[in-house]
């Protein structure tokens, strides 16, 4: 479990996130990996998100 400290998404791809509850500050948790690494699943704002690996590597999570 952590919390968001940066978003280094590029900005024509930052509003998705941002519209997802992604936002700096939020508390976050890993849920689990698919097979192969790739997507993940997170748990944000009390449902579970799914990201590609390539997006979840640029949302640094600061842990508790």
């Amino acid at each position: 479990m952590g919390t968001i400290s940066e978003i280094k998404v590029p900005a024509d791809q930052r509003g998705r996130l941002l519209e997802m509850g992604l936002l700096v500050g939020t508390p976050v948790e890993l849920v689990r990996f698919a097979p192969l690494g790739d997507p993940l699943e997170i748990k944000v704002r009390g449902y579970h998100l799914t990201l590609r690996k390539h997006e979840a590597e640029l949302i640094w999570v600061e842990p508790r």
